[in-house]
C-alpha cells in the first residue's frame, strides 16, 4: 500500500465548530498577518536601505524578517480564508506542499537564530576578533548553510509522508497539514514513521535549543570582567534575542518533542510558532534597539519625501 492514496483532498476540522468564534478568529488573524507582513517588511527595508545591512547582526535580522513572512503565509492566509468557509477543505498536493514549506522556512529561521546566537557571543566573548570571525563572506556561508539545513530537515520528511497511504477518513483535526494529524489519518501503521518524525523533528529543535542556551551561559559568564554600562548595553542586545527564542522554541518542542500522537492543545501551541511568534519577533527587536529606531525613522522621512516631491 506504500506511496498509494484513494484521496484527493483532506476536510481541516479548523479551530472551532462555532460560528461567532471564527468570525472573531478571522478579524483578529486578519490583523496580526497584517501587522506580520507591515513589519517584518518594514524591519527588512529599513536595514536594507540603512547602513545597518553591513553588520552581520542586522544582516541575519533581515534574513529572519524574510523567513517569518515566508513561514507564517504558509499558513495564515489559508487559515483566515477557511475560518468564512463552511467547508474547509485542501487538495492532497497543496497539503504536502503545505508541510515541506512549513518545515524548510521553520528550520532556516531556526538555524539562523542559532546563527545570530553565535553572532553575539562571538560580539561579546571575542570583541577584537569579531570583524575577522564575522566576515561578509563568512555570513553569506551561514545563509547558505541556513537554507541548505531546510532542505536536509524537511526533504526526509516530505518523502515519508508522500509514501504513506491515504485511503480514508480524511479529515484533520487541525487547521493547517501538520505531520502528526496526518500521521494519524494513514491507513496504515505509523509507528516507526512517527519515531523518525520525532528524530527530525522534535530532538533537533531541543538539541539546538540547549546549544542555545549554553551560548547565552557563556555570554554571562564572560560579561562579568565587563564594566555596568558594558554589562548593560550587552544584555540589552541579548535580552530580545532570548525572547524570541523562548517564544519560538517553546512553542515548537511542545509541538514536536512528544509521542507521535495529536492532543487538544496542539492548535493552541501552533497558534504560537506559526503566528504570534512572527507576530511580535519585530516588535521585540525594535522596541529597545536604538539602531533599528534610527534607520526606520530614515526610512519613514525618506518615503515621506519622496512622497511629497510626487504629489
Amino acid at each position: 500500500m506504500e506511496c498509494q492514496r484513494n484521496i484527493s483532498e483532506f476536510l481541516l476540522m479548523g479551530l472551532s465548530s462555532k460560528q461567532n468564534i471564527e468570525v472573531f478568529c478571522f478579524m483578529f488573524f486578519l490583523f496580526c498577518y497584517f501587522a506580520i507582513l507591515s513589519w517584518n517588511l518594514l524591519i527588512l527595508f529599513s536595514i536594507r536601505c540603512s547602513s545597518l545591512f553591513n553588520q552581520p547582526m542586522y544582516y541575519f535580522l533581515s534574513h529572519l524578517a524574510s523567513m517569518d513572512i515566508c513561514y507564517t503565509s504558509c499558513v495564515t492566509p489559508k487559515l483566515i480564508g477557511d475560518l468564512l468557509a463552511e467547508r474547509k477543505t485542501i487538495s492532497y498536493t497543496n497539503c504536502m506542499l503545505q508541510v515541506f514549506a512549513m518545515h524548510f522556512f521553520g528550520m532556516i529561521e531556526t538555524l539562523i537564530l542559532t546563527v545570530m546566537a553565535f553572532d553575539r557571543c562571538v560580539a561579546i566573548c571575542k570583541p577584537l576578533h569579531y570583524r575577522v570571525i564575522m566576515s561578509r563572506n563568512r555570513c553569506y556561508v551561514f545563509i547558505l548553510a541556513s537554507w541548505v539545513g531546510g532542505v536536509a530537515h524537511s526533504f526526509p520528511q516530505f518523502m515519508m509522508l508522500v509514501c504513506l497511504p491515504f485511503c480514508g477518513p480524511n479529515e484533520i483535526d487541525h487547521y493547517f497539514c501538520d505531520v502528526f494529524p496526518l500521521l494519524k489519518v494513514a491507513c496504515t501503521d505509523t509507528y516507526i514513521t512517527g519515531v523518525l518524525m520525532v528524530a527530525n523533528s522534535g530532538m533537533v529543535a531541543s538539541i539546538i535549543f540547549v546549544l542555545l542556551f549554553g551560548s547565552y551561559v557563556v555570554i554571562l559568564f564572560t560579561l562579568r570582567n565587563y564594566s555596568a554600562e558594558g554589562r548593560r548595553k550587552a544584555l540589552s542586545t541579548c535580552a530580545s534575542h532570548i525572547s524570541v527564542v523562548i517564544l519560538f522554541f517553546g512553542s515548537t518542542i511542545f509541538g514536536y518533542l512528544r509521542p507521535p500522537t495529536t492532543f487538544p492543545e496542539d492548535k493552541i501551541f501552533a497558534l504560537f510558532y506559526t503566528i504570534i511568534a512572527p507576530m511580535f519577533n519585530p516588535l521585540i527587536y525594535t522596541l529597545r534597539n536604538k539602531e533599528m529606531k534610527t534607520a526606520i525613522k530614515k526610512v519613514w522621512c525618506q518615503m515621506s519625501f519622496f512622497g511629497e516631491k510626487f504629489n
